[in-house]
């Protein structure tokens, strides 16, 4: 009990200093010797408060540099809650739109960094928006972007597996002569310019490692509201039948954003109280496969020993905790960087439409993963 009031303790604090803005976005926090020290408390208390600030957007990590604030705090009130402006010297009078699903959450500050560096060198301004992956959202925000006159238009879809019913904004654009570009995922519909993970080959490399690791009895968590969940999905499914493994009830859980912390979790303890529990879990991503990583604790597991995990998307979630994940590399910042890239080219060229780029993940091996024991088998 007393380990959770100082990991309390350490997460009240450091949100304090955000909001009060002792510490301000973009800033270094104190290093995890410094907070340890600072605190009196472990470094197991200070991992766990840190990796839970970033997993809730107020801060995030760079690797190799350290631990920095989000922009958490920067929503302006006076728009949408979801639009917020970066007002850069602007030496061409042009703006950029940027909408994603998330601005300050998980592996979204790297991305948007990324393209922010390319764009104000290159004298642009910059308005941001998020759409929280819903549909509704990106409405209002494609028609404040429509409405500020934008030059140009960097877009994550908003639950790509589906069909969307703001497609028209996306054509209106097009009859504007506005250039646009997806990136992570694209509408099918529209075939636009888009930068994206060869998301089926990351599912199946990640499969495939704990395949090689002994493992047959895997389950795989998958968003598939979204097309990257779905094609990890694919090569998830892909690797059973290329290594002739048998399919199994409940081997594949799928959830949707609107359900993904309570009915996954769910569903995932259900099957760990029955006695057929799986030796291993490929997750549609590092935020989730924390979450399954403290679930196991809450029962009495440990991971790797008990269970092995992969996560996806090489964030710095990977190495926020004593277990650090095994995951499959998301290429975030240079993807940033690429696609602020693409869209000076095609507002001061008038480029192409016909534009895609395919980024080939490869997986991290760390601590999460281990050979199957024979006791489990």
């Amino acid at each position: 009990m007393a380990q959770k009031t100082k990991y309390n303790m350490v997460k009240e604090k450091i949100t304090e200093w955000i909001t009060s803005g002792k510490v301000q976005p973009g800033e270094k926090i104190y290093s995890e010797n410094e907070l340890v020290k600072m605190f009196g408390v472990s470094r197991h208390t200070i991992r766990q408060a840190v990796g839970d600030l970033v997993h809730e957007g107020w801060l995030y990590r760079e690797q190799g540099a350290g631990t920095f604030c989000s922009n958490k705090m920067l929503n302006t009130k006076t728009e949408p809650e979801n639009l917020s402006s970066v007002r850069s010297l602007s030496t061409n009078g042009k703006n950029i739109g940027v909408i994603t699903t998330y601005i300050s959450d998980y592996i979204f500050p790297n991305i948007i960094k990324g393209i922010e560096s390319y764009l104000t060198a290159q004298g642009y301004s910059l308005t941001f928006a998020c759409t929280d992956n819903n549909v509704e959202k990106e409405k209002q925000c494609l028609q404040t972007m429509l409405s500020r006159n934008i030059d140009g238009l960097i877009v994550e879809p908003t639950k790509s597996s589906n069909y969307n019913p703001n497609i028209h904004y996306y054509l209106e654009l097009e009859q504007n002569n506005i250039p646009y570009l997806m990136i992570n995922q694209f509408y099918s519909q529209l075939m636009p310019p888009h930068i994206i993970m060869n998301d089926e080959h990351g599912g199946f490399i990640a499969t495939e490692h704990l395949i090689n690791l002994g493992h047959e009895k895997i389950i795989g968590l998958f968003k598939t509201d979204d097309l990257q969940g779905v094609n990890r999905m694919q090569g998830f499914i892909r690797a059973f039948r290329e290594h002739s493994l048998p399919f199994f009830p409940d081997m594949v859980i799928t959830y949707s954003t609107e359900d993904k912390d309570s009915k996954l979790m769910d569903e995932l303890q259900e099957i760990f109280a029955s006695e057929k529990q799986p030796t291993a879990i490929v997750c549609y991503n590092d935020q989730l496969a924390l979450q399954v990583i403290f679930m196991l604790r809450e029962l009495g597991l440990s991971v790797p020993q008990d269970v092995s995990i992969v996560g996806y998307d090489d964030s710095s979630l990977a190495e926020a905790t004593d277990v650090k994940l095994t995951s499959v590399t998301h290429p975030k910042m240079d993807m940033g960087i690429e696609a602020a890239k693409w869209i000076v080219a095609a507002v001061e060229n008038s480029g192409s439409n016909s534009y895609s780029k395919v980024y080939e993940p490869e997986l991290v091996v760390r601590n999460s993963t281990a050979l199957l024991e024979k006791s489990h088998q």
